[in-house]
């Protein structure tokens, strides 16, 4: 398929030709755990390389390959890796390309796991771990050093929706000789391509917005072949064995078919509620990139081509007001994860998050009372009346409760 044809041609037929399959509209699912060879000198040649016949699921199946050659192509990168996690793409790239006595570089705010694993997990081994505000890339500088192996972000971040500029970042990564390594759950390709930015890895929990049905758990991992080979052959196969299921190779790859269609309709709707909510009278601020008020709209706009369905904000009356509110939708269901047609809302101090001590929180810019809200697919005038109700009866109970004061 030609490298012009659209974005949204190539989600739905990159790499699969239903000729090669007796006509089969879908990819076959192949529940298999090993493959049979004709000879020992096949097998012999498939252990070292020199043939592509096909060993054992934990180290692919076609329609496996499928997948990662499509993903691939959608996010403009060599090859691509499939995992059973978010967190096992993540995990089996860092024990890939690290060593005790290397450093790594990440932002000030990460997901919760993410963080976890970081600061709980790879400090242990002897790895340096060095955070620091990536929103400014100058920062960067003052930090990097000759053992810095790897500059890691998210962009958007979970849960604070704060941006960094790729480009910038990878500009300096270059010069340093660094990999830089950018989560682009929040965005997916079709918002955000980082690899075309400049960055030399991008992770995903396909869970997301990539399986988009809330029915899956698995991760991606892309970048230059060589890099995912190592990836393949040592980070998953010998370290986490984070192996994806075949059922949910198939289900990701139809969500990708429709990866455009929910994309368009999640950042349409957000942008209506986060106008909503940024207008309420109980709400204190709102952190959407489509605002024009917020401090990295242009940014956004330079480097994603929509600002996303994911929405950070805090009510007037903090922690406690925010449980009040979440406690009162009906139609909103407070659940973690994000990217499923369902809208969901969660509070990630105590959920997503709780990996932070308060103290951990506050530094990492995580602030207690923030609300984290993914715009799911319902009708947008829907969405917003559940949060109008909700918001309208913690407003009355405070005038009720001023009343009683000023009596």
């Amino acid at each position: 398929m030609k490298k012009e044809v659209k974005f949204e041609t190539r989600a739905i037929h990159y790499g699969y030709d239903p000729k090669q399959f007796h006509g089969a509209l879908n990819p076959p699912i192949y529940m298999t755990s090993t493959f049979a060879f004709e000879s020992v000198q096949q097998g012999s040649q498939a252990f070292e390389g020199e043939n592509s016949h096909y060993i054992y699921s934990r180290l692919g199946t076609p329609t496996q390959a499928l997948l990662e050659q499509r993903m691939a192509n959608l996010e403009g990168a060599e090859a691509a890796l499939a995992t059973a996690s978010g967190m096992g793409a993540i995990t089996s790239t860092f024990w890939s390309l690290i060593a005790p006595g290397d450093e790594v570089i990440v932002d000030a705010t990460l997901y919760g796991c993410t963080f976890s694993f970081l600061e709980h997990g790879l400090k242990k081994f002897g790895v340096n771990v060095v955070y620091c505000d990536l929103t400014n890339p100058e920062n960067l500088l003052s930090v990097l050093s000759e053992k810095t192996k790897i500059v890691y972000a998210e962009s958007p971040a979970n849960p604070n929706m704060r941006i960094i500029d790729i480009r910038a970042l990878a500009i300096i990564c270059r010069n340093y000789e660094t990999k830089l390594m950018i989560d682009n759950t929040y965005c997916t390709p079709y918002l955000q391509r980082p690899i075309e930015l400049g960055a030399d890895i991008v992770v995903h929990s396909a869970t997301k917005y990539l399986g988009g049905h809330g029915d899956l758990i698995a991760g991606l991992v892309v970048s230059d072949a060589a890099t995912i080979e190592q990836i393949r052959y040592f980070g998953l196969k010998d370290m986490t064995g984070s192996v994806i299921s075949a059922m949910d190779i198939a289900l990701i790859l139809r969500g990708l078919k429709t990866l455009h269609v929910r994309m368009d309709r999640h950042c349409s709707n957000a942008i209506i509620v986060a106008k909503y909510l940024d207008s309420h009278h109980m709400v204190k601020v709102v952190h959407y990139p489509g605002l024009k008020k917020s401090p990295q709209f242009e940014l956004a706009a330079r480097q994603m081509s929509q600002p996303g369905g994911m929405i950070a904000f805090e009510l007037k009356g903090g922690k406690k007001e925010g449980e009040k509110f979440v406690n009162q939708l009906k139609l909103i269901l407070c659940a973690v994860s994000l990217g499923d047609t369902e809208t969901l809302i969660q509070h990630p101090a105590s959920m997503t998050h709780s990996t932070y001590t308060e103290e951990e929180l506050k530094e990492h810019l995580i602030e207690p009372g923030l609300l984290r809200l993914s715009v799911g697919l319902e009708d947008v005038e829907d969405i917003v009346a559940d949060l109008d109700q909700a918001l309208e009866k913690l407003s009355n109970k405070l005038v009720m409760i001023k009343n009683c004061a000023a009596q």
